[in-house]
């Protein structure tokens, strides 16, 4: 029988040329070219099952056998892809697609053999096909596509890990106090640290092999006390540098591999401070600001694990008053020292809230607010005594989220809040009383950001992508507080990278194209620029936006609504998939990702001729 072919090579070419082409050209190009290859399976499937013209038996055993091979090929594939997210995408993501195609190419090459070699011919590219699924694993997702790799190829973490093992003995750290009292739902003690582990200087005051006692908390500098500044709100004050980097571009001070993970840093004196992973242990670490030597890792007994993001901690610590205060993946709570990373108690947000990890982990970073230390954990806040860790109040989840606790002062009143599943809730630092909420149903990543008349913006968003951008008019009357929603706009919808308000005006990724919208309609003003899932900071004493792109690139945007404009374009500054946020203090810029972390010196802008001399 002659078999119609033309309908499965031309779906099968189609298909490869959208897969290609789609995150080049189109906006939301990711999400097509993630979608184009299992649609394309499907209807390649389609075609041979009812338009093929061959013989029923053999348009059904063909399915059957390829349904039997993915089955069975499940069972052995990397754990990358066995679990989480990819467990569930395992048919569409891989089986659909890869064997659809190989069904194409396998009617093509043997319209002409008979029955018996066409069938040997297909036991082997179904055998081969399910082989590359076996051969390979994945690393996460970026620009929402599966990033592949050989398995048998070591990873970025494993590569550190046997450089740190063959690395001189380094001295150890300062010995953790002895733990007080446990109290409900206190993870265990960190367990000894390992002889080869990175370089752990104690500090000068307290001699190595001392027996300890609480630290003296050591008088440092603030610079960038964490998760996006001091105010969370990513924006950069009293730095003015040059734009041209065709002829004065960033200089590269040091590189050092890191550990995975999507913490930021926090900066103190001359240190920085991170999370990462490393092995089976979840590190907080500090490294020198000038040269990224490691000065201290505090280390926990758990690892985190999901196949989107991959391993390590999404949090990044908080400095206060001499001590640090970091949230990991499966919600320890930590304070340390941050002169020698001595415990000085810890926490499970998990157990306190009575929540569970969710799919993603515990997403959020620790916020200081007067003698309290607030966490988030899967939608549920958490307020602890900075000074003994002892439990304050709580404020039960309501619905999962992966935004992190934001203080604010609204109708005059300081408060805190958080994006939950089920919308926006605003809490009394004091004691925990909610004191207002507004609905909006998703799975909400981003913070939330303040107006300056002191309106409320906040974002939302679903497995797909971000929903859009709402603003509220929060005021307190003799009634209660009232709510009102001014406009919800669907002209910036940030998914998980963070945006920045700027003289009546926001500015940040929606989808993984920068936009900027009015903050009085939220009536989009422009988009362009492609920096896949980057991050940015503003530089708000020359309206400028410092963005890092999904690749690791720098690059400088006009912050103005006018139009886009990129004022330097991408330089190479790291490897890897970077959605990790950068830190500017003064003229140092700080980056990290998953795998690698660098430090920058920015060019400073020149005086003008008639700015006079100091």
């Amino acid at each position: 029988m002659n078999i119609r072919l033309w309908p499965g090579v031309a779906i099968a070419a189609l298909t490869v040329l959208i897969r290609i082409i789609a995150p080049l050209v189109s906006d939301g190009g990711s999400l097509v070219a993630v979608l184009a290859p299992m649609a394309g399976g499907v209807l390649i499937l389609l075609w041979w099952l009812f338009f093929s013209r061959a013989r029923w038996s053999e348009r059904v055993g063909v399915v059957a056998l390829m349904i039997v091979a993915a089955w069975a090929t499940y069972f052995i594939v990397h754990p990358s892809i066995q679990g989480g997210f990819m467990r569930r995408m395992f048919p569409l993501f891989f089986a659909v697609p890869g064997l659809a195609l190989a069904l194409v190419v396998w009617a093509v090459a043997t319209r002409r053999l008979g029955s018996g070699p066409r069938f040997a011919a297909l036991v082997a590219i179904v055998v081969v096909t399910c082989g590359l699924f076996v051969a390979v694993r994945t690393d996460g997702i970026k620009g929402g596509i599966p990033q592949l790799a050989w398995r048998w190829t070591p990873t970025a973490e494993e590569r550190l890990l046997a450089q740190a093992r063959n690395e001189p003995a380094a001295a150890a750290a300062a010995p953790a106090p002895a733990p007080d009292t446990p109290t409900p739902g206190a993870p265990p003690a960190t367990p000894p640290k390992s002889a080869n582990e990175p370089a752990a200087a104690a500090p000068a005051a307290a001699k190595t092999g001392e027996a300890a006692s609480t630290p003296v908390p050591v008088k440092m500098e603030v610079r960038w006390p964490g998760f996006r500044g001091a105010r969370r709100d990513g924006v950069v004050r009293g730095v003015q540098i040059a734009t041209d980097w065709a002829t004065s571009p960033p200089v590269a001070i040091w590189k050092r591999p890191i550990g995975p993970g999507w913490s930021s840093f926090a900066v103190a004196g001359e240190f920085l401070y991170t999370q990462e992973q490393r092995g089976e242990h979840e590190v907080v670490a500090c490294y020198r600001m000038s040269t990224g030597e490691p000065v201290w890792m505090h280390k926990d007994a758990v690892r985190f694990y999901e196949s989107n993001g991959g391993a390590g901690p999404r949090g990044t610590p908080a400095f206060s008053d001499g001590r640090i205060y970091a949230l990991g993946a499966t919600g320890i709570l930590n304070a340390l020292d941050a002169a020698t990373g001595a415990r000085l108690w810890s926490r499970s947000a998990v157990t306190d809230t009575g929540v569970k990890v969710s799919g993603w982990g515990i997403s959020a970073s620790p916020l200081v607010v007067g003698d309290l230390v607030v966490v988030a954990a899967s939608g549920a806040l958490a307020a602890y005594d900075r000074q003994t860790g002892d439990r304050r109040w709580i404020v039960k989840s309501t619905g999962g989220s992966f935004s992190s606790p934001h203080l604010v002062t609204a109708g005059g009143v300081p408060q805190i809040l958080l994006i939950g599943g089920s919308g926006l809730t605003s809490v009394a630092p004091a004691d925990g009383t909610v004191l207002w909420r507004n609905a909006w149903a998703g799975s909400p990543i981003v913070q939330p950001a303040v107006t300056p008349d002191g309106d409320i913006l906040f974002t939302n968003s679903d497995a797909m992508g971000g929903k859009g951008t709402r603003r509220l008019a929060v005021a307190r009357g003799a009634d209660g507080w009232k709510v009102e929603e001014r406009w919800t706009s669907n002209g910036l919808k940030p998914f998980f990278n963070d945006y920045v308000v700027h003289n009546g005006h926001a500015y940040g990724f929606d989808g993984n194209i920068l936009a900027c919208i009015d903050l009085a309609d939220g009536k989009r003003k422009w988009k362009g620029g492609r920096y896949g899932n980057g991050q940015l900071v503003l530089l708000a004493d020359q309206d400028l936006l410092l963005v890092v792109s999904e690749e690791g690139e720098l690059a400088l945007v006009k912050a103005a609504p006018d139009q886009f404009t990129e004022v330097a374009a991408k330089l190479p500054a790291i490897e890897g998939k970077t959605w990790n946020h950068p830190v500017v203090v003064g003229d140092w810029l700080f980056v990290r990702n998953g795998q690698e972390m660098a430090a920058f010196r920015l060019p400073i802008a020149r005086r003008s001729m008639e700015e006079p001399k100091p």
